[in-house]
């Protein structure tokens, strides 16, 4: 099957907004990931410290000096100095790795999404058209819903590596589900999964 670009050709030429369905779908494996962790923000003394407590094992100090946190600076910190916006996003960023291996590793975001079999509701959001001039917009877009089934271990997979090329030859078998018109979801505005 062809990629998300061959799809629908240049479709930003006209002003058409959104991003390709690979690129949806990690940022909303991202968003999934995200809910159930530590909801207190960085910049506060609980988030920043249930973040370094998170990270206290090797593996998660590993992460932290990948990171530029060295122990010194942990050190200081717990001496009462103040972190900079810079480190804090980056203990954030750190946090949010590891939390994305730990997620990975422990199978606990595939049985999620997999739902024993029964997979997870999509939502796709069209791109938006309303910068389209009326000759160049595409017809008939609307949301649209789809039950997708078996791709949650290779999506997951595909996340955690960063591996957009797979995402998008995913979302390509995701979205011949639709209809016939499949190709104008190449590229969404957003996606929703229902889990």
């Amino acid at each position: 099957m062809a990629g998300a670009t061959d799809l629908w050709g240049e479709w930003r030429k006209h002003g058409a907004q959104g991003i390709s369905g690979a690129q949806a779908l990690a940022a909303e494996l991202d968003r999934i990931a995200r809910e159930g962790g530590i909801t207190s923000p960085v910049t506060t003394k609980r988030g920043l410290s249930a973040r370094l407590r998170y990270l206290s094992s090797s593996a998660g100090r590993e992460v932290l000096r990948a990171h530029g946190i060295s122990a010194r600076l942990l050190r200081s910190w717990e001496n009462g100095a103040r972190p900079s916006r810079r480190k804090l996003e980056a203990v954030d960023r750190a946090y949010q790795e590891r939390r994305r291996h730990n997620l990975v590793r422990s199978g606990a975001l595939k049985r999620l999404l997999d739902n024993e079999g029964r997979g997870r509701r999509i939502e796709v959001y069209p791109v938006d058209q309303s910068r389209v001039p009326e000759q160049y917009r595409r017809p008939n877009l609307s949301e649209r819903s789809v039950q997708a089934r078996y791709v949650w271990d290779d999506m997951v997979d595909a996340w955690a590596k960063r591996d957009l090329e797979t995402l998008d030859e995913i979302w390509d078998d995701i979205i011949t589900d639709l209809d016939s018109d499949y190709a104008a979801y190449a590229y969404v505005g957003a996606i929703g999964v229902g889990a």
